[in-house]
């Protein structure tokens, strides 16, 4: 077998049997561009094995989405087909899984304007706004995971002629999904169970806020009643364990919706809407953004924010040492499925309702917001973490205790 052979097979089957965790009868969406085919077609023969009833494809072309935000009437980027969005909703309604393959190159939509781009983000964020609270709220299995594409891998090794450029992604990809190993499953549900203690020595420590200090940060995050924090793989609606991120080394909860204060500096671009944005930094005041610069991109930025009035609020806080796999590969993925898992990181929109004890039964915004929650059209990770960052925690018994100390987990965590 050749690496990329290899690679589809073995990250196939943990995608399968690890990520969505696919059940006899069940069916499988896999959303996926089309030069991710040979790893979808490996997922598709991993699941039939599975004994999955069917699996369906929804493909996707970046270089079409381009021609289309560059020449499409404005009018057109307003709309999103609701027969697709609906279609999503009936396979979800019926139990079925979802498997995205997430390879987008970076740098897709430079040179589109950000208010097209807003325009045709928005249209579909609300089509598929009942969906994405299936996913959101755990209601159905399902899991990203990656494969290389040649405008991907140029971005990331641009020293490189493209076909070594997608071999060495392929390499950091299987490395950083743990599937390089004899037994990749077998490995990922030993991690998963490493990273659910570790979510369980955080819940113990009766966390209420969370003190964020590195260079350029000087952040507050007060953490909800009822918060938990979660890592590694965690059951549907039916039980079934699934794990959502392939790879993964957080561990994760949701902040007050009104309790951020300070300051917080990103430490990694954010590759959003097609363009990256470097060196962001955020003001917040009882929750909400009050003030944010970018070095680049910043009325993609301002787009993001402006997206709704839950994005100018948090939706997530994760903690993830510096050290992590991923960290220590040295590579800049711009790609959060990967640049979030070397870093902490805080999300910009909506909350995970099942980061809330009993959030499984949570059905309507305004109870996630009584809650504590935030709500929003969006949710998009951007990084915060690195070796000058120190965490510390203030609980409930009134205790301090150090959470990371530069960028590494502190004792007993």
């Amino acid at each position: 077998m050749t690496l990329s052979q290899e690679t589809f097979a073995r990250l196939a089957d943990v995608a399968v049997r690890v990520g969505v965790n696919v059940q006899p009868g069940q069916k499988l969406m896999v959303m996926a561009p089309l030069e991710a085919a040979d790893l979808v077609r490996a997922v598709a023969v991993k699941a039939y094995e599975a004994g999955a009833h069917d699996v369906l494809v929804h493909w996707s072309d970046e270089k079409t989405r381009r021609i289309r935000l560059l020449m499409a009437p404005d009018a057109a980027l307003a709309d999103y087909p609701l027969w697709l969005a609906r279609g999503f909703e009936e396979l979800a309604d019926a139990g079925a899984a979802f498997l995205s393959v997430a390879s987008a190159n970076p740098e897709l939509l430079a040179g589109v304007a950000p208010a097209r781009v807003a325009a045709a983000t928005l249209a579909e964020q609300k089509a598929v706004e009942r969906f994405k609270s299936y996913l959101m709220g755990g209601r159905v299995a399902w899991s990203i995971v990656s494969a290389p594409t040649p405008g991907w891998a140029r971005k990331v090794f641009p020293g490189l002629a493209e076909d070594e450029a997608v071999v060495r992604l392929w390499g950091a990809i299987a490395k950083a999904s743990r599937v390089d190993v004899e037994d990749p499953v077998a490995h990922w549900r030993e991690h998963a169970r490493r990273l659910a203690d570790r979510a369980q020595a955080l819940n113990r420590a009766r966390i209420r806020r969370l003190r964020y200090r590195a260079p350029g940060t000087d952040l507050s995050v007060d953490l909800p009643a009822g918060h938990r924090w979660m890592g590694g793989a965690g059951p549907n609606a039916a039980g079934t364990a699934f794990m959502p991120n392939i790879p993964t080394e957080e561990v994760f909860t949701l902040p007050a919706r009104d309790g951020v204060n300070g300051t917080v500096r990103s430490t990694m671009p954010l590759a959003y809407g097609g363009v990256t944005i470097d060196n962001i930094a955020l003001t917040f005041r009882e929750g909400r953004i009050v003030d944010f610069t970018s070095d680049t991109a910043r009325e993609t930025l301002a787009t993001l924010i402006e997206t709704d009035e839950g994005s100018h609020r948090l939706g997530e806080v994760a903690l993830v040492p510096v050290d992590s796999p991923i960290s220590s590969l040295g590579i800049l993925f711009y790609n959060t499925l990967f640049d979030e898992n070397a870093s902490c990181h805080l999300a910009i929109g909506r909350a995970y309702p099942f980061t809330l004890e009993g959030g499984e039964a949570i059905e309507t915004d305004e109870e996630l917001v009584k809650r504590g929650g935030n709500v929003s059209l969006t949710h998009v990770d951007f990084m915060i973490g690195s070796a000058a960052m120190d965490v510390d925690a203030d609980t409930a018994d009134g205790r301090s205790l150090p959470i990371l100390r530069g960028g590494r987990w502190a004792a007993p965590f």
